[in-house]
């Protein structure tokens, strides 16, 4: 029960940063914060910590946990880093996915779809990363798969909050139609680049990010 309450204020607190509530560089007061939401400082402590893992906060030994907002070069170059390494997952997973991975994969597919048909982003979402997962698991590789990992984590809330631009879901959809038939075909490169495209930011879509970001 506790982890699920840190998560939800965890959400809370990410879409607060995200609407300007919170400035970067602004503490994130523990006590205040288990005011705000009516329980004990241990869910507002578990839920700053994900802030943190998701690079949002930033911790300071003996000052606290602060907002962290990334400049657009930094953020520009997680999400560079982000296309190549889901672009190796995919070029491995392509001659070693299991059946039961294709499987799986194509179980995530349809409960994304599912969720468009809902128009829901935060259930698209969610299906979204496990889409991926399945993906950085079927690489076989097990330290690519802890960095993919790691940095999926730290770009959630910006990949969360490019899906709500006007038809990205449906292009999402597409893209992840085309990543299942290159997989099934067993094309390597043709996995690679779709995978690379699909997440790289680029040009329009990246200002719109970061003009959403700092509103």
């Amino acid at each position: 029960m506790e982890i699920r309450r840190a998560d939800k204020i965890a959400e809370t607190l990410e879409q607060l940063v995200f609407a300007g509530k919170y400035r970067d560089g602004e503490r994130l007061d523990e006590v205040k914060l288990a005011e705000q939401f009516c329980v004990s400082r241990t869910p507002v402590r578990e839920a700053l910590q994900v802030l943190v893992a998701a690079g949002i906060a930033e911790q300071i030994p003996r000052r606290g946990v602060f907002v962290r907002q990334p400049g657009p070069v930094e953020l520009m170059e997680m999400f560079e880093m982000m296309a190549e390494l889901e672009a190796s997952c995919g070029r491995l997973a392509a001659s070693r996915m299991t059946e039961q991975g294709l499987q799986q994969l194509a179980e995530a597919n349809a409960r994304c779809q599912e969720a468009i048909t809902q128009n829901d982003h935060a259930q698209y979402y969610a299906e979204n990363e496990k889409f991926h997962q399945i993906i950085y698991r079927g690489s076989a590789n097990g330290y690519l798969e802890k960095q993919a990992l790691r940095l999926q984590n730290k770009l959630r809330a910006y990949r969360k909050m490019q899906l709500r631009f006007r038809g990205r879901m449906g292009q999402s959809m597409a893209e992840h139609r085309q990543i299942v038939e290159a997989l099934e075909a067993e094309d390597a490169e043709k996995v690679a680049t779709v995978l690379r495209n699909h997440v790289a930011v680029q040009g329009e879509k990246f200002h719109q990010l970061m003009a959403n970001f700092n509103s």
